[in-house]
């Protein structure tokens, strides 16, 4: 079981010194754009990533005029008091305790406190770049299996000198062979379980997501999701001989997991061209609802989760799945920002037995 019992907030975004006590397992953060609803998401967010979930450099993230910043998170795991605190220096230098030790590296806090965010920005997944959807599978992966962050951190480093290379080949005329061999290996080494750990991942996620859509939606909506790569068709060792013509001409390496995409259709059309606001809505509630899932079957316990402004253009039938899904299949925190307090206690007093309102 995991909760979170206070939050203290110093020199953070649009807070100077704020301290919030959670009394119930789900909370709603109510008041008008601007007041900072989402910066105690985004605080929650950073106390489970190390970082803000808006992809901000850390100092962006300090209340102007100050230098430095800290986030402290009281929470309770499996019964045992926990105490989680980012500091940001004044210096630039960040440091991340658990229990008052501190971290070596950052990456080996990932999966302590497993965290969904849902926010507007999420449509990027299905209206951005292929990028926005490998961040996504990463984020998820990442925080089940902490080999996989160490494979994919490794993996970028050899993607970049690999990247050098080439480049340094054209500008002096010539290509060092034998280094290319080795980084050659070196990717397939990394490459190829990040691939076999995406592929059993997405067996499981996206019928899930499926799933979800159809609770949510109300209707299956021909929606079909596929994952894409290069690897599932051929070796990637002969992938990297086959375009490294190709790789030389333009100085960076074109296949690998790194390329990755999730191809997303609705009645064999292109989801981002032809889907409805709608049904962009229930496709993201769906793919958040089903990570959420697969992280509390991987952690054994309820993840915690995020919903920044979810009710914004949402018609009445999504908003009454969605929210019967969160009284009934959540057991873990739930977090849920809005601009009218009426709506939101309206809505949580219909589905929810007890829930606690913050004013900001």
């Amino acid at each position: 079981m995991l909760s979170l019992k206070t939050l203290s907030l110093t020199q953070f975004r649009n807070y100077i010194q704020k301290q919030f006590e959670f009394n119930a397992r789900i909370v709603g953060i109510v008041g008008a754009n601007g007041t900072g609803k989402t910066n105690i998401l985004d605080a929650i967010y950073y106390l489970s990533f190390t970082k803000s979930y808006f992809s901000r450099p850390d100092a962006q993230n300090v209340h102007h005029a100050y230098q430095g910043m800290r986030v402290d998170g009281q929470f309770n795991i499996a019964g045992q008091p926990t105490q989680v605190t980012c500091i940001l220096r004044e210096t630039g230098k960040k440091e991340f305790y658990f229990d008052d030790e501190l971290y070596a590296k950052l990456s080996q806090h990932i999966g302590k406190i497993p965290t969904v965010m849902i926010a507007p920005d999420d449509v990027q997944i299905i209206t951005g770049s292929s990028e926005e959807r490998r961040r996504l599978i990463d984020s998820l992966l990442s925080q089940i299996d902490a080999n996989y962050l160490h494979l994919l951190i490794q993996y970028n480093k050899v993607l970049q000198q690999r990247n050098s290379l080439l480049k340094w080949s054209a500008e002096q005329g010539i290509l060092d062979e034998t280094l290319l061999s080795t980084l050659d290996q070196q990717l397939i080494q990394y490459g190829q379980p990040i691939f076999e750990l995406r592929t059993n991942l997405l067996n499981e996620w996206l019928p899930l997501i499926q799933q979800l859509y159809l609770s949510i939606a109300g209707n299956a909506d021909a929606i079909h999701i596929q994952y894409q790569s290069s690897l599932q068709n051929n070796s990637f060792e002969n992938l990297l001989v086959q375009a490294l013509p190709k790789d030389k001409a333009i100085q960076r390496t074109s296949v690998g997991i790194h390329k990755d995409d999730l191809s997303i259709t609705i009645q064999d059309q292109s989801f981002k061209q032809e889907a409805s606001q709608g049904q962009r809505k229930s496709l993201l509630f769906a793919i958040r609802l089903a990570e959420w899932e697969l992280l509390k079957k991987a952690k054994g316990f309820s993840p915690i989760l995020l919903m920044d402004d979810i009710f914004e253009k949402l018609d009445e039938q999504r908003m009454a799945h969605l929210l019967g899904w969160v009284a009934t299949s959540t057991d873990g925190p739930v977090f849920i920002t809005d601009t009218h307090k009426a709506r939101v206690a309206d809505l949580l007093g219909r589905y929810v037995e007890k829930y606690q309102l913050i004013e900001i």
